[in-house]
């Protein structure tokens, strides 16, 4: 016996409220067989000028919608909370769980038995896929796709990780200013999300490694005609996965989050998927830890793209894409259900490269053992984060002192003094960037270099904070410490000349300070004051977890498939 369709308890009652529904819904110039009983397909859009890297997103929903009628089905649009990346202030971290609140709430309420997700900006994929997954209805994601790559005097350009060197290079007095602004207007050149290897693309290419999403949807770019033909096949297939009753649940298993773990290791992915992946590991109910994230420790780097390597994402898809990617980690990934309703190998059976310069085979890559690291020890007694494809290869073993700057406004005001007191050895601090801290957790971990090591030629030194760093920057950089400073955490008892030791390679984050001075520290801290007391924020800082468990609300953790019952009128 077929199972009811969920929109029927919205438009097939044949009374007061049914008549509500259809009736208002007709103004907009739907016949009456929209509502003949086909499935209602909802297509949740984070289109906004205000997120550039989603402007593209208006036309893919006219996409969509085609797949979806000739497949039978109703597409209806709706708007949910747009996070502009490069936009917001303090940080669009701050606002992605408020993002899979929107989200999930709004599949809740509405009449509709599947979900299209758009979207594509760094925040946007995970927000939106914690929000569907904690709802659990037939859902499948359509990413905006990577801007065409950035040109400048004959060069490519890569968003993000330019614009870093780019900076250092004005400070250091290797490039004008003139020329500095000049490369501003080639940089981005179209629709969509930045082209280098940045959080919004290695999103794209996990949902896709993980059977969310049809196969080529991470690296075809933006304004390719593929990709509307792409949103098209995907409006098709949600119609059918809403008759297979085919949902999160069933795709987003351990073994799909191991593959994505895996594939984050081989594209040379960003460091914010660990805090993603924890996050949505949450919401579908998946025993996902820091120790899972380690699988993918020993993947050798096979993409050639910045910040990593030297190609961009308009050249990933001409090369292949993740289905190659996939095909050279074929004897690695485990046996998972994806959105076509088979296995993951589907997603790369037959596929090939086309460019060995930028995805290299599994015995030749570009580094090996490349993969994400989890440090631990005294001053992350809950781990921390660092990105070995991205680092320097000599500081990824490192004892030095640290010089803390226990706010972003004292780093801000002191980094570039003359005589600050750093050498080649030291060891950056940052206090105050974590989930609770700032709060949301900013992109600014990847400290500048001191404008005095800089003049000395310096583009590398070691990094430590509770806060995350953008995919597109690069750098030793030590992540996600936890527990973080505002949380009373180990971060908040360094003081400048205290000893580091780093090790990558044993997993090591450790301050080398005696357990009774650290005592005293313990005794005579107390915790800075809130920065928000109202609103959505004193929300956030109340209830958000730490990096560790993926600073998601803990009274978010978890899913509500139960049917909404409770008429409106």
């Amino acid at each position: 016996m077929k199972k009811p369709r969920r929109s029927s308890n919205w438009y097939g009652m044949m009374d007061k409220d049914g008549f509500i529904r259809r009736s208002w819904m007709k103004n907009q110039g739907f016949p009456d067989q929209a509502f003949d009983g086909r499935p209602i397909i909802g297509i949740c859009n984070t289109w906004s000028e205000l997120t550039p890297c989603n402007s593209g997103l208006r036309d893919l929903a006219e996409g969509v919608k085609r797949g979806v009628w000739e497949a039978g089905g109703f597409p209806v649009e709706f708007p949910v909370m747009s996070l502009g990346e490069t936009q917001m202030k303090p940080t669009a971290m701050l606002f992605r769980n408020l993002l899979a609140m929107d989200v999930e709430e709004s599949i809740r309420a509405y009449g509709i038995d599947g979900v299209v997700l758009l979207g594509g900006c760094d925040k946007t994929t995970p927000g939106q896929l914690m929000g569907a997954a904690s709802v659990d209805l037939p859902s499948i994601v359509v990413s905006s796709g990577p801007m065409l790559n950035g040109k400048w005097k004959g060069r490519d350009l890569g968003s993000g990780t330019d614009v870093r060197k780019f900076a250092t290079a004005v400070k250091a007095g290797e490039m004008t200013l003139q020329d500095f602004m000049a490369t501003e207007s080639g940089m981005s050149r179209s629709k969509g999300v930045c082209m280098t290897m940045g959080t919004a693309s290695t999103m794209a290419s996990l949902v896709e490694a993980m059977g969310m999403a049809l196969p080529t949807n991470a690296a075809l770019p933006a304004v390719d005609a593929r990709r509307m033909a792409l949103a098209h096949m995907t409006g098709k297939r949600i119609v059918e996965m809403v008759e297979e009753d085919l949902k999160p649940s069933d795709i987003l298993t351990k073994e799909a989050f191991e593959n994505a773990i895996l594939t984050n290791a081989a594209v040379g992915g960003s460091t914010n998927a660990v805090v993603h992946l924890l996050a949505l590991a949450g919401r579908v109910g998946v025993d996902l830890s820091l120790k899972d994230i380690e699988i993918g420790g020993e993947i050798p780097l096979l993409v050639n793209c910045m910040p990593s390597g030297k190609y961009l994402m308009e050249d990933f898809c001409y090369a292949g894409g993740v289905p190659a990617v996939l095909n050279e980690l074929k004897d690695k990934l485990r046996p998972a259900k994806t959105v076509l309703g088979g296995d993951i190998s589907a997603y790369h059976d037959g596929a090939e490269v086309y460019n060995r310069d930028v995805i290299r085979p599994i015995d030749d890559p570009i580094k090996p053992a490349a993969g994400l690291r989890v440090l631990r020890g005294n001053l992350a007694p809950n781990g921390a984060i660092v990105k070995p494809s991205a680092a320097s290869d000599h500081l990824l073993e490192h004892t030095g002192p640290a010089y803390v700057f226990e706010t972003i406004e004292d780093l801000k005001a002191n980094i570039d003094r003359p005589d600050l007191p750093v050498t080649k050895d030291s060891i950056l601090v940052l206090k105050g960037c974590g989930p609770k801290g700032y709060p949301g957790m900013p992109e600014v971990g990847d400290m500048p270099i001191p404008a005095v090591l800089v003049k000395q030629g310096m583009r590398d030194m070691v990094r430590v904070s509770d806060a995350r760093m953008s995919g597109t920057a690069f750098g030793t950089v030590i992540l996600h410490v936890a527990p973080e400073a505002n949380a009373g955490g180990p971060l908040a008892l360094v003081q400048t000349g205290d000893i580091i030791r780093v090790s990558a390679s044993t997993g090591v984050l450790e301050l080398q300070v005696d357990e009774a001075e650290l005592e005293k520290r313990r005794a005579a801290w107390t915790p800075p004051e809130p920065h928000y007391t109202r609103g959505y924020a004193k929300l956030y800082v109340d209830t958000v977890l730490q990096a560790d468990k993926g600073a998601d609300l803990d009274f978010l953790v978890g899913k509500d498939t139960r049917p909404v019952t409770r008429e409106s009128h």
